[in-house]
């Protein structure tokens, strides 16, 4: 069972990462919901099915099946015994986060050249002139989107942009942790948000508690 690595950030708080080295028909042992396999079938990529089949398993590992899991018509997922839960994947990664007490949101992202060309859609570039070096510029910047995508996860409402909307306070790779902040709809949030790194993926997650 390849469970990369198990993290509880904080009392009834866990995430849960999966390496993907199995394939299709490997992963393809757990019971899938009617919607779940009709999901399943309709993906075209083999690699974005053994995502979603590695997500099931993960499920498995917290003590859920994939009957506890729904999504609302945003597509936010939800966990029926009430529990919060944030999934994702890229590549040969999955994770997912699930806490008994706040809102969650998690994202894995592929440290790639592509951010380069994208991240005036998602930030303000001028922000990381600093940067010289193009591997450190693009790490900078897969933090910068992983951190709006969790939030953006948390919120999950419609008109939200991460260009507008959300901003991620500068920060130093040691740091591991940086601060964010949402401004929509009349309302100003700041919130802590964490990330590591590891085989070339950026993951960070983020907990719906404001700062003070």
């Amino acid at each position: 069972m390849p469970l990369y690595k198990t993290i509880t950030p904080k009392k009834n708080t866990t995430i849960y990462i999966w390496k993907i080295t199995e394939s299709f028909n490997d992963l393809n042992t757990q019971f899938l919901t009617e919607n779940s396999l009709n999901r399943l079938n309709g993906m075209r990529s083999e690699l974005h099915q053994r995502g979603f089949l590695s997500i099931r398993h993960l499920l498995k590992v917290a003590g859920y099946s994939d009957d506890d899991l729904y999504y609302d018509n945003l597509g936010k997922p939800h966990l029926k015994d009430g529990n919060y839960i944030s999934i994702t994947h890229s590549f040969i990664f999955s994770a997912i986060i699930i806490s008994s007490t706040t809102q969650v949101g998690i994202d894995i992202e592929k440290q790639r050249d592509k951010i380069l060309r994208i991240a005036h859609k998602f930030t303000t570039t001028e922000d990381y002139n600093h940067l010289t070096n193009d591997e450190d510029l693009v790490r900078k910047l897969t933090i910068v989107w992983g951190a709006k995508e969790s939030l953006y996860k948390i919120y999950e409402q419609e008109g939200l942009s991460f260009l507008q909307h959300i901003h991620v306070e500068d920060f130093t790779f040691d740091d591991l942790q940086t601060t964010a902040t949402v401004t929509f709809k009349e309302n100003k949030n700041s919130y802590l948000v964490y990330f590591l790194e590891f085989e070339g993926f950026t993951c960070v997650y983020a907990f719906d508690e404001l700062l003070n």
